[in-house]
């Protein structure tokens, strides 16, 4: 069994890496010649998205946690563990926002990879969510771990929302956020409107950040 999971660990980080390069390469490769596109400025839109950045550690996480499993029989380090349910806990909230909140919004017209969305989005969060589950090495983690969890979050919207208003989008002229519900000026209510999105998803990251400890208290159901 835990042979399998290195297996698997091994192949969903390829594919999570396979997925946000060939985005990125095929949005850079789309636009390029669009009157005021600017690569680095891009790239930088690119990696503030909190979904890239999920994805981006989950890979991480992945490749560790597959050494680690090849190379210890015990339980995983405290650190990585903590990470883990970190990460774990955004890539669930990004499955649940973007399913929910995003999924209906018109993607951009052949910039976007559906097989790379449906990857980033889907299948990334839901295996996260079973390797959490099943895969072996997990350590009961102490409630006081939810700042560990919700520490990111909060750095990434205060980022994003100081950023956004500076960040000046040259093919459109418009101040650029990663997504819709956290620009004031796409709604009537503002700064009143990103206040509710972002109370709503930090409950969200809060509560999954609990269920994660939580289940990290339980014995783990498939042994090794």
């Amino acid at each position: 069994m835990r042979l399998l999971f290195v297996i698997l660990r091994i192949v969903v980080a390829i594919a999570i890496a396979i997925a946000f390069v060939a985005q990125l390469v095929h949005s850079i490769t789309f636009l390029q010649g669009t009157p005021g596109f600017d690569p680095a400025f891009f790239i930088t839109n690119f990696f503030s998205f909190f979904t890239i950045d999920s994805n981006v550690a989950s890979v991480v996480v992945l490749l560790v946690g597959a050494v680690l499993a090849i190379r210890r029989a015990g339980p995983d380090p405290l650190l990585f563990t903590t990470v883990r349910a970190c990460v774990v806990t955004y890539m669930v909230t990004t499955g649940i926002v973007y399913n929910l909140l995003l999924r209906p919004l018109a993607l951009p017209q052949g910039q976007t990879l559906e097989w790379s969305n449906e990857i980033l989005h889907v299948v990334g969060p839901i295996y996260l969510l079973l390797d959490w589950l099943f895969a072996p090495g997990r350590i009961p983690l102490n409630y006081r771990r939810l700042w560990a969890i919700v520490a990111f979050p909060i750095v990434w919207v205060i980022y994003t929302l100081i950023r956004g208003p500076l960040a000046i989008d040259g093919t459109t002229g418009k101040p650029w956020y990663p997504y819709p519900f956290l620009n004031p000026t796409l709604s009537a209510n503002g700064y009143f409107s990103v206040a509710f999105y972002v109370l709503l998803i930090a409950l969200v990251i809060c509560a999954l950040g609990v269920g994660v400890i939580w289940v990290s208290r339980r014995p783990i159901s498939t042994r090794v």
